[in-house]
């Protein structure tokens, strides 16, 4: 259970990373739309999962969060360059920015809520 509330929190992040960038451009609000837009990070998200072996330890840091963030950014940006959507500059610094803050951030949380208490 540990390893699929961690994998759904991890696509939670993605999707919302997606939602606020099709927000914030304006764009349509059609299914087609946001699943086109995210199913490259979706796949990198995964790919992520596999070669890190997250399933072990999803909370870690290392090599688990390390690992799916930068699968799901360098995986993603390159499905999106061949499958011919954008790559522009300041859109690979926003998801890599963004996508630091949620896919780390939650693993942070996690790191500080379960450390002991000193007395």
């Amino acid at each position: 259970m540990r390893n699929l509330g961690a994998a759904a929190l991890d696509v939670a992040c993605v999707l919302v990373f997606v939602a606020i960038g099709r927000a914030s451009h304006e764009e349509a609000a059609s299914l087609a739309g946001f699943a086109g837009t995210a199913w490259p990070f979706l796949v990198g998200l995964a790919v992520g999962w596999l070669v890190t072996r997250a399933w072990r330890r999803p909370e870690a840091f290392v090599p688990a969060g390390a690992g799916i963030w930068v699968s799901t950014v360098v995986v993603g940006m390159v499905l999106r360059a061949v499958s011919g959507q954008g790559t522009a500059v300041a859109f690979i610094v926003v998801a890599t920015l963004f996508t630091a803050l949620v896919l780390l951030g939650w693993r942070g949380v996690v790191r500080v809520v379960r450390r002991p208490a000193r007395v």
